[in-house]
């Protein structure tokens, strides 16, 4: 994710320019469905028969050290169909059911899902009726059966209503399903998705997606994945999106409008589908026009992109952030300056990285949250590298520097986030910073390949800042504790090497 600079806008959230927010789909046959039918894609599904041990609860959290609720314990999800029906836009009055397909970790009598808001009409476990709790944002599942540990099973909820407004403990504004006039956009980091569907929402639970949104006339969608089935349906239009590679659930996004698309493709073949607000002048495009060739350089020293497919979409609507969600990075109006496109060029490189560092390898807890914006941060200066040279980079690198010297109150310890202040500027520029610090001392060949090996090792999967640091060690041969610890948690901004 990417925000605005203090020295910019007084205090304000270092949400997209300057900061960024920073997220396989197995179908199974049978399953009841209110949209197009589904084919499955993988092995046929199979219940071994209950237990009659001493099945328990799935715990309401995964234990994360910012936020212990996020998320539910109990099992691991494999996929989602997300089939909506959007009845009325401007209201967003919805009609959906959400199939999850999951594998018990544990002998299950009950389990949890995060949800808000709306009128539950059905919820079948394994085709059979089930009952159901509801606490605040928890959706406690009582399945007719008990599951064995190891059991693959499905849940279908079926509800209808009106998405919640919902602002999250870590962000001071509206996350998930957001109206606004003339559309819709979800912009959920890092808890946003429960306001549109039921979810185990924590990175720690990817799973593929299938999403499946009908919309009235003249209305458009776009959404995260590969658009396969667009339906003309007499008033209404339905769109099947895929997503076959594991995505963490904040990073689902489904955008209602009517949209301009523009296609493109990079010189290494990755294929690009921009979305723009239909309301907003051409020159819109103006600051994504070099995607592929940012695509192309930093598949080039990361590692090859990770997706099917990339792009962006502009929303004509200010929100205050740009969201890297996978696949499909979304832009705020107030986020792009066609009259400086060296400025917007940068945020739309440090969504792009997120590709690599935030959406295939994720955060295993919040609290590393600087191993997502930190190396987007890093990743403008790479691209000002590769424009400018060296000097390019330096003179980069001695504003960030400045910048962080001059509000120390903005700019904590990137490794130690406060949760109602996850998105600091700590961890965005000052975490960028310790990746130059880092290469400074290593030197550039042990840096890159650092790089390389760290996201290699992670991708589609999920890692801490120790697992970091226990590969630069490991490639540099150097015991680098006190650099990190100077960089990460101590108070006073070190001095670079």
């Amino acid at each position: 994710m990417r925000k605005i600079k203090p020295s910019q806008m007084g205090f304000s959230l270092l949400l997209s320019v300057g900061f960024v927010l920073a997220c396989n789909t197995i179908i199974r046959p049978d399953v009841p469905t209110a949209g197009p039918t589904i084919q499955p894609t993988e092995v046929p599904f199979t219940i071994e028969p209950p237990i009659s041990g001493d099945a328990q609860s799935g715990s309401p959290g995964l234990g994360d050290s910012l936020y212990p609720g996020f998320g539910n314990g109990g099992y691991d999800t494999k996929s989602y169909i997300l089939d909506i029906t959007v009845t009325d836009v401007i209201s967003s009055n919805l009609d959906a059911v959400t199939t999850i397909q999951a594998v018990a970790t544990q002998d299950l009598s009950r389990f949890n899902l995060d949800f808000a808001g709306f009128e539950v009409t059905s919820l079948t476990v394994n085709e059979e009726a089930a009952e159901f709790e509801r606490k605040g944002q928890e959706l406690t599942v009582i399945p007719s059966q008990p599951l064995n540990n190891g059991d693959e099973f499905i849940v279908v909820v079926e509800y209808q209503g009106i998405p919640n407004s919902m602002e999250s403990q870590a962000l001071p504004f509206p996350t998930g399903w957001i109206v606004y006039e003339g559309g819709i956009f979800v912009l959920s980091e890092p808890d946003g998705s429960a306001s549109f569907y039921p979810v185990n929402d924590h990175p720690l639970d990817k799973a593929i997606y299938t999403i499946i949104v009908t919309v009235p006339k003249p209305y458009e969608v776009a959404a995260n994945g590969v658009l396969e089935e667009t339906k003309d349906n007499g008033d209404t239009t339905t769109y099947q999106f895929k997503v076959r590679d594991p995505m963490a659930s904040y990073l689902t996004t489904i955008n209602i409008n009517d949209f301009d698309l523009e296609t493109m493709e990079s010189e290494n073949g990755v294929p690009i589908r921009n979305y723009y607000a239909a309301s907003l002048p051409d020159k819109i495009s103006e600051p994504f026009a070099r995607q592929g060739e940012m695509i192309d350089y930093f598949s080039g020293i990361f590692g090859e992109y990770p997706f099917e497919v990339y792009g962006a979409l502009v929303m004509d609507t200010e929100f205050g952030a740009a969201l890297e969600n996978q696949t499909m990075s979304i832009f705020g109006i107030d986020m792009v300056d066609t009259e400086d496109l060296e400025g917007t060029e940068a945020v739309v490189a440090h969504e792009l990285v997120h590709q690599w560092f935030g959406d295939s390898v994720s955060v295993a807890d919040w609290s590393d949250i600087w191993l997502n914006e930190g190396f987007a941060t890093y990743g403008e200066g790479l691209w000002v590298e590769h424009l400018y040279g060296n000097k390019g980079l330096d003179e980069w690198v001695t504003g960030l520097y400045e910048e962080v010297s001059a509000y120390p109150e903005f700019y904590p310890p990137p490794g130690s986030p406060a949760a109602d202040d996850l998105f600091n500027g700590g961890v965005y520029l000052r975490g960028g910073l310790t990746l130059h610090a880092l290469r400074l001392t290593v030197g550039d060949e042990v840096f890159f390949e650092t790089l390389k090996v760290y996201y290699d090792r992670y991708k589609f999967g999920n890692a801490v800042t120790e697992d970091f640091m226990q590969v630069a060690e490991e490639i540099s041969g150097k015991d680098l504790t006190d650099l990190f610890d100077a960089w990460l948690y101590d108070e006073q901004l070190p001095p670079l090497p």
